[in-house]
């Protein structure tokens, strides 16, 4: 009986449509990420800063004693801060494994010699997480916006603020593009997730423990940029036009995140291969 090699081997054949590739990749890892219970509860928890928000809207426009509730551009930028917390669980959750788990199961070889490119292949493992980072951000601080603005009967407040709606998207996507494509890199690095989850911590927490250390010992904020925290908190306070909470410039601080994310693809571009290449 003749033995065929089964090694990697280019797909010659016929190809479909780009877009239903990379999303049946997404589509699979949203729907899988669904159906377990204590991500559910994750996602539920994630929203209750949102329900906080919605009742302090509700209660500065129905009670004219409570009107120092009244949610500003401020409190949308404070809303998308506090979200910074789940950003982390969940990044942690969902994204340490994307890759990861592919590479300990040797699926790399069988995605990569399907029609589906290496490209097509981490769009779709992007998606799955970016797109419940938004969730999380984007969706409940619009959602928020609209719900004020239902709660007021007008468009007062957007019209006098025409900025925080740009605002929110424009730093919502930063926050997510940042923490999925950071996650994504150091995925495609291992065979472990665990370890994943725990290099991802270790270089948000180092980061900022090594700032907070500058900070104390030089007596200025000017290395806020050492901190992953700290630059996208600087870049936050710009966005919404409030006052700078750091020295650093900051267009140094969206070099910072430029810089993160070149870096990611370069990563991506290295390790996700068909056949794993030893230098």
């Amino acid at each position: 009986m003749p033995i065929h090699d089964q090694s990697y081997r280019r797909y010659g054949g016929q190809r479909e449509d780009i877009t239903r590739v990379w999303f049946v990749i997404a589509r699979a890892g949203i729907l899988g990420f669904l159906k377990r219970r204590p991500f559910m509860g994750l996602l539920i928890v994630a929203w209750i800063p949102f329900v906080v928000r919605a009742v302090q809207a509700y209660t500065s426009t129905m009670f004219q004693q409570a009107s120092m509730l009244a949610l500003t551009p401020d409190s949308y930028r404070t809303f998308l801060e506090q979200q910074n917390t789940f950003i982390f669980f969940v990044t942690v959750f969902v994204g340490a494994g994307l890759i990861a788990n592919d590479r300990r199961a040797n699926a790399l070889q069988i995605y990569l010699s399907k029609p589906l490119t290496r490209g097509e292949y981490i769009l779709g493992k992007f998606a799955v997480l970016f797109t419940f980072l938004l969730l999380i951000t984007f969706l409940p601080a619009m959602l928020l916006l609209l719900l004020q603005a239902a709660f007021a009967g007008s468009f007062e407040f957007l019209v006098k603020n025409l900025h925080v709606v740009p605002a929110i998207t424009l730093f919502s996507f930063i926050q997510c593009l940042v923490a999925t494509l950071s996650m994504l890199a150091l995925s495609s690095m291992s065979n472990s997730s665990r370890f994943v989850g725990i290099m991802y911590a270790g270089i948000v927490l180092f980061s900022d423990a090594i700032f907070q250390f500058l900070r104390a010992v030089l007596r200025s904020s000017g290395m806020s940029w050492m901190s992953v925290p700290a630059t996208l908190a600087q870049i936050g306070d710009f966005v919404f036009r409030l006052k700078l909470r750091y020295d650093t410039p900051v267009p140094v601080s969206f070099l910072v995140v430029a810089a993160l994310v070149a870096i990611s693809l370069s990563v991506l571009e290295r390790k996700v291969r068909g056949v794993e290449v030893v230098t």
